[in-house]
């Protein structure tokens, strides 16, 4: 790759960003899961000091094309909107664990282990302001006729459904959070997504599961984590986790700003002290859906009546 090839990304790229409302604050050189060299972004956006949001993109990679940068833009847009949260890297799973993504090695690289997969390496962190380091590694992965849905294997493209497909994976209890340990698989299957709709499908929800949803995450985002700041409500990524719209998830904040339990202001919401003093009802949920999380001993095996 040339230096002009290199400079023709980050032009592209600091445009991009701007038509978003972001700043492009630095550019490193980075290397993917195969050593093959990568350019590592940080934006920003302006009066916003003390966060920012890494994009690391396939030195080659070339967006400025018909069919990669509408999807491209939206990314930005998005993660500008997102960018004004307090903790921007934490999201909550639909049973109310608070949690926060972090040291993805994008791009998806292919497995090295001889199956037919494009593989990406992050790690999850429990974040319910804490000391106690419970995290799980991740391996995140497509087949390859999957991956042909994705306009490309970069981190614009897929960071949404990955995220999705992981906290729909905690959801069905089978990623555990652990002080140590080895990567856990994530699948990103085609039961994910819906070729005749032509959009990722992950939880079937009603309107009282995306109420309680909203609340739990106003509340750990914006009440414990955020110092009560606003956060993003019209957020697409939870939408599609949700299988709704951005609307319908601000249709709802604005119902229960009316109730009193959080603080409108366009499309963020932040804790009210009527939010918070719900804090043992948000924390016995997070205990629960910690423990739904933890493999269960068989009390049968201990007494040695396992039929097997």
């Amino acid at each position: 790759m040339t230096v002009q090839s290199k400079s023709s990304l980050v032009a592209s790229l600091e445009k991009a960003a701007a038509l978003a409302g972001l700043t492009l604050l630095s550019t490193s050189s980075g290397s993917d899961f195969n050593g093959e060299p990568t350019v590592i972004f940080q934006l920003g956006i302006p009066g916003v000091e003390d966060r920012s949001l890494q994009l690391e993109l396939s030195e080659a990679f070339e967006f400025d094309k018909p069919n990669l940068l509408p999807e491209m833009t939206a990314h930005l847009s998005a993660e500008a909107k997102r960018l004004r949260n307090p903790r921007p890297e934490c999201y909550v799973t639909l049973a109310g664990l608070p949690i926060a993504f972090g040291k993805f090695q994008w791009p998806f690289h292919r497995s090295s282990s001889g199956s037919d997969t494009y593989i990406v390496h992050g790690e999850m962190h429990l974040a319910d302001g804490g000391a106690h380091n419970l995290h799980a590694k991740v391996a995140a992965s497509v087949t390859v006729t999957f991956a042909e849905i994705v306009p490309a294997m970069e981190q614009p493209y897929a960071e949404t459904f990955v995220y999705n497909a992981i906290r729909k994976t905690v959801d069905l209890g089978q990623l555990e959070f652990v002080k140590s340990g080895n990567r856990q698989p994530v699948p990103v299957t085609t039961r994910y997504y819906s070729r005749w709709q032509k959009k990722f499908l992950f939880t079937e929800t009603n309107d009282a599961e995306r109420l309680e949803y909203l609340l739990r995450k106003v509340y750990w985002l914006s009440g414990v984590l955020g110092e009560s700041k606003p956060v993003w409500i019209a957020d697409p990524r939870d939408a599609q986790y949700l299988n709704t719209t951005e609307a319908d998830l601000l249709r709802m904040a604005g119902d229960e700003a009316g109730e009193g339990l959080m603080a409108l202001d366009g499309e963020y919401a932040s804790a009210t002290q009527a939010l918070l003093a719900r804090a043992p009802e948000y924390h016995a949920a997070l205990e629960a859906a910690l423990n739904f999380t933890k493999p269960q001993f068989n009390e049968s095996m201990r007494s040695g009546r396992a039929n097997m």
